[in-house]
């Protein structure tokens, strides 16, 4: 890719009414996004992020596999339900996250280090008394939630077990996760990631000892799970908070700067606002995905553990645009701080090429070793295998193809355009993916649901192109 003269995505690189003037010399700083080769510093940048996402779904699947192999499919299935409320409930705080990331990635490429550090005290402050609030009412409704959610009796018992605790531990969840999500703001992702190796470790070795019950340990059954989790958690954000005041990083809050911490004025009206929106867009997937699941299991037994096995490997595959489309949002911020928008194009385009090599080499593999990978979850004599074959072949590429949406969505939400996106993914999750399998499904029956997938996704690729090409997100940055 020819980063001197790129095809630009929309009629202008820069906004309308912004004079092109030569920026003065700024200091150089760690952590600074917008100097050097975009390529370079994006892999730098990404890849510590790609690691992460994979190690925190390794981590998830050995806990599974302590669970259900130390108490049983009771016990598993308890966590899966819990697991379900959890995600709805980290998709807003994920939201009000990505917003104060994108807030402070603007300040440090402004070199506003103050202004960067009173809106990550707003952003961590406001999300720790959601998450309070958020852990009484849990501890108290977690009993009705699972109720709400049809939760088997079996599993009942240990699924409220396993909520409770992670309802009470989720305001260190939240600072953990609001840390991660700041020091990226400020472009260090290896700090992050070394907290995630520490809290892989430490959950991979406590689950079976606080489920069993080693030595001095109590037996805490599937509750040690949680325990467990919320204990490596914590030890990787301490690793965080001590690096952070260690190197003096640009993040720490000292005296005075503690106050940031009491959320208020303009900051907490930016998180409300973008942060929203981003939640929303996470629960619009979410809420999608459980139609499709409610639809797969409709076509039996067979199609319900192949879909199941599918989802496995597609998790892997999208981590490649979540990784980059998340560098790209902190690289455009930056440079937008920084009034360096002719940078911008040039971001997203570097984006889009890294993420369609390397997610495209990911969807290869999987559908050129589809049998094996897949006999790992149903194994090689399952009936259910020819079908996951199949899906495989159909509905892999639309993972490719809707990655692009993304990074372009990452340069948009840079920008502050947040609702535009939320629309656009709604479109295609909706009216495009399950409008398509309403309306296919009397004539091609089970094929509806995995065709579906590519056609969500080619409408929802088309929309996001023609919006960002109009270049109208653009207007969404206040400066």
């Amino acid at each position: 890719m020819n980063e001197a003269s790129p095809i630009p995505l929309c009629e202008d690189s820069s906004t309308a009414d912004t004079p092109q003037v030569e920026a003065p010399a700024r200091p150089a700083m760690r952590g600074d996004l917008t100097k050097g080769p975009i390529l370079k510093t994006l892999l730098f940048f990404s890849i510590p992020m790609l690691l992460s996402n994979v190690l925190q779904t390794l981590n998830g699947s050995v806990n599974a596999i302590w669970v259900g192999r130390l108490l049983g499919e009771s016990a598993l299935a308890a966590t899966a339900n819990a697991n379900i409320v959890m995600f709805l409930v980290f998709a807003a705080v994920f939201g009000f996250g990505m917003a104060t990331t994108v807030r402070v990635g603007q300040h440090f490429g402004a070199r506003d280090i103050e202004a960067a550090r009173r809106t990550f005290g707003t952003g961590v402050g406001f999300c720790i008394l959601i998450s309070i609030a958020t852990g009484v009412v849990g501890w108290f409704g977690a009993g009705a939630l699972l109720d709400a959610l049809g939760t088997p009796a079996p599993s009942r018992g240990d699924a409220l077990a396993y909520l409770q605790v992670i309802f009470v531990t989720i305001p260190l969840a939240t600072v953990n996760m609001m840390v991660s999500m700041g020091m990226r703001g400020v472009g260090d992702s290896k700090t992050p990631l070394y907290a995630m190796i520490l809290a892989v470790v430490l959950d991979i070795a406590f689950n079976p000892l606080l489920i069993i019950g080693v030595g001095p340990l109590p037996t805490l059954g599937v509750a040690g799970s949680a325990i467990a989790t919320a204990i490596a958690n914590t030890a990787g954000m301490v690793l965080q908070i001590w690096v952070i005041y260690r190197k003096d990083l640009p993040l720490r809050l000292r005296g005075p700067e503690l106050g940031y911490l009491r959320p208020g004025g303009e900051d907490l009206r930016y998180v409300l606002a973008k942060g929203l929106p981003m939640g929303a867009q996470m629960l619009i997937v979410s809420s999608a995905g459980l139609i499709m699941v409610s639809l797969v299991n409709r076509e039996g037994l067979d199609a319900a553990a192949a879909y199941g096995a599918s989802l496995q490997l597609w998790n892997y595959l999208q981590m490649p645009a979540f990784a980059i489309g998340s560098a790209v949002s902190a690289m455009v911020a930056q440079s937008l701080g920084a009034g360096d928008h002719g940078r911008v194009s040039k971001v997203t385009l570097t984006g889009m090429g890294t993420n369609l090599v390397m997610s495209t080499a990911v969807a290869a593999l999987i559908v050129g070793f589809d049998r094996p990978l897949l006999a790992l979850f149903l194994g090689g004599q399952s009936p259910a295998l020819p079908i996951a074959e199949h899906i495989q072949v159909v509905c892999t590429a639309s993972f490719v193809i809707v990655s692009i949406t993304m990074i372009l969505t990452g340069t948009m939400r840079a920008y502050g355009a947040v609702v535009a996106p939320l629309v656009l993914l709604f479109l295609g999750l909706y009216p495009g993916r399950l409008g398509f399998y309403a309306v296919a499904r009397p004539f091609i029956g089970s094929e509806a649901v995995w065709w579906a997938y590519p056609v969500g996704s080619s409408l929802t690729v088309i929309l996001t192109l023609a919006y960002y090409r109009s270049g109208k997100w653009r207007r969404a940055f206040k400066g």
